[in-house]
């Protein structure tokens, strides 16, 4: 014997899919990382606006007159 394994068809068959499998599963967590990393910046963005408009309409309502309401009286 000159210590070489013989593989069978089965088992090449085998280990090419299993390569396959394999990268398309980092392709697929890598996708899946970029959508993650996407969701964050669009959620920073989102909260610096409402934070913003927040800001704003309480700056608003500090700059705005009291205005008393006339109660009305019903019969």
């Amino acid at each position: 014997m000159d210590g070489k394994k013989v593989l069978s068809p089965t088992s090449v068959a085998r280990a090419e899919r299993q390569r396959v499998a394999a990268e398309e599963g980092a392709r697929a967590m890598a996708e899946i990382d970029r959508e993650a990393v996407a969701v964050r910046k669009n959620m920073e963005r989102l909260r610096l606006l409402r934070e913003a408009k927040q800001a704003a309409d309480a700056g608003a309502q500090a700059d705005a007159p009291d205005v008393k309401k006339k109660r009305t009286k019903t019969v």
